[in-house]
């Protein structure tokens, strides 16, 4: 059931290292801001939609049904006959002069100076007008005031689009789903004008005889926050989020604007503090519903983008995701009869623990390695690749290909040749174990790749043990991933 309890907002930052799971946490937190509903007919649906809708609204919400499948301009007898228009006469207990009634909304809300529509009792607002053929379409100013009208219609096309899927996979029982959340990702060029409202192109029709004829023009568009703010102020006994992933990938007090000082809790509306500003294009009045909440993730490695701002560490709370190894299994390595190896397992837990205690001593708390590098490890083949792909690159990285950090942490130190996991690229290697590579190779998981490794996976001259990249010699024995452990 969805949490209609009206309280102060949140706003929280998950942080760590890269695989600690903060993304999956937004995930998590989506679902709490999802309404599973049951199942509904289109009768359903559609008096759910109309209900309470005066006549004015019902012919907006026709022409937005047709705006949203690209045709602007509508007759009047396709107005009457569509779905929406019969459905709520059939509600009214209407079936006669439907034809006048459309007529009557359409002058009615014609603007004064128009070309085409005589009428003495306009209302004060206009939303309607009509070409020199007869089609009506809706005015460009007038989408502003059918926002929310909007966001009903696209919800109702939304559920359609369910009850479609359930019926077509034969699980009739099944119910759609509304989100009361966004999710957005930030980046280096992510801006205002896509988290608050920007000018915009917009492709109008010069003629309304003809569709084919248009011209550029520019109008003020919400963006992906203030869209959410509104859906949440015409539903204030729900709670709305959004979801942020790498906030610190983009500069916050250029995406937030003037909307950074009405974040904090105390101010927002109906608050204690509560505070109102005017918008940077629109000049718009708005304040952030108490309903709304926020959720953001940021990867503590990340120095060479744009830091957080400052400005939220008292506007957020954070919470720390560290590595959590204990999450891991064990693998089982097979016994392998070329080298007589018995049996083993290999403790990843254990494994990722004794790699982060030394990355903790020689490059900081912020170099550790989380645990979804190991996540969907289950063998001892995808822990040899996780190693050649992702670990040793990410530390040759962090490292700098410092030789003695690199032996310490792989522990290679006082070990031979054979079993250091990172070798100078220009030390001799024992022609030997070239040879072993060579005869082994038809078999091996990188085979003709080795040479492709050898040259592209090197870091100030130092390159990942051409022996690991095979799996063969000590790298096909437990002993020497063991030998990682704390």
């Amino acid at each position: 059931m969805p949490d209609t309890s009206i309280h102060v907002p949140t706003n929280i930052i998950y942080t760590g290292v890269a695989g600690t799971g903060k993304t999956y946490r937004l995930l998590q937190v989506a679902k709490r801001y999802t309404d599973y509903l049951p199942r509904a007919d289109e009768t359903d649906l559609l008096g759910q939609l109309l209900q309470g809708l005066s006549w004015r609204e019902i012919v907006c919400l026709v022409l937005l049904d047709f705006q949203s499948k690209n045709q602007d301009l509508v007759k009047v007898p396709e107005i009457v006959n569509h779905a929406f228009f019969v459905a709520k006469a059939a509600q009214n207990a209407r079936e006669n002069n439907l034809n006048s009634t459309a007529w009557l909304a359409l002058r009615r809300h014609s603007p004064a100076d128009s070309k085409t529509v005589s009428f003495d009792n306009r209302a004060s607002q206009s939303y309607f007008d009509k070409d020199n053929s007869g089609a009506w379409y809706l005015l460009p100013e007038s989408l502003e005031l059918l926002t929310e009208l909007s966001q009903q219609l696209a919800e109702f096309q939304q559920a359609q689009r369910d009850n479609s899927v359930n019926q077509s996979q034969s699980n009739p029982n099944q119910g759609f789903s509304r989100q009361r959340f966004i999710m957005v990702s930030f980046h280096q060029a992510y801006g205002y004008e896509e988290f608050v409202e920007g000018i915009r192109p917009v492709m109008a029709a010069s003629d309304h005889t003809t569709s084919s004829s248009s011209q550029m023009s520019y109008a003020i568009q919400d963006g992906a926050f203030l869209k959410l703010c509104q859906r949440a102020a015409n539903d204030p006994e729900q709670r709305y989020a959004i979801l942020i992933d790498e906030i610190n990938r983009a500069n916050v007090s250029r995406v937030f604007g003037e909307l950074l000082s009405l974040i904090e809790p105390d101010k927002r509306a109906g608050m204690a503090n509560a505070m109102t500003v005017h918008l940077a294009y629109s000049g718009r009045a708005f304040s952030i519903p108490a309903n709304v909440d926020i959720y953001a993730t940021m990867n503590t490695q990340d120095h060479s983008l744009a830091p957080l701002d400052m400005a939220l560490r008292r506007r957020f709370r954070f919470i720390d995701c560290p590595p959590q190894p204990e999450l891991l299994p064990m693998i089982h390595v097979p016994q392998n009869s070329e080298t007589d190896s018995p049996a083993a397992t290999i403790d990843l837990a254990k494994l990722l623990t004794g790699l982060n205690n030394r990355i903790i001593q020689t490059l900081g708390m912020e170099a550790q390695l989380g645990h979804a590098f190991l996540w969907s490890v289950t063998d001892f083949e995808q822990l040899q690749a996780v190693l050649i792909e992702q670990i040793i690159p990410q530390l040759m990285q962090a490292t700098g290909g410092q030789e003695g950090t690199l032996q310490y942490i792989f522990r290679d130190e006082q070990q031979p040749l054979r079993a250091q996991f990172i070798h100078d690229s220009h030390a001799s290697i024992n022609n030997s174990v070239n040879n072993q590579v060579n005869a082994n190779s038809q078999n091996q998981p990188f085979t003709g790749q080795n040479a492709f490794f050898g040259q592209s996976m090197s870091t100030a001259g130092y390159k990942i043990n051409t022996d690991l990249i095979a799996g063969v010699g000590e790298f096909a024995k437990p002993a020497v991933y063991q030998r990682l452990y704390p």
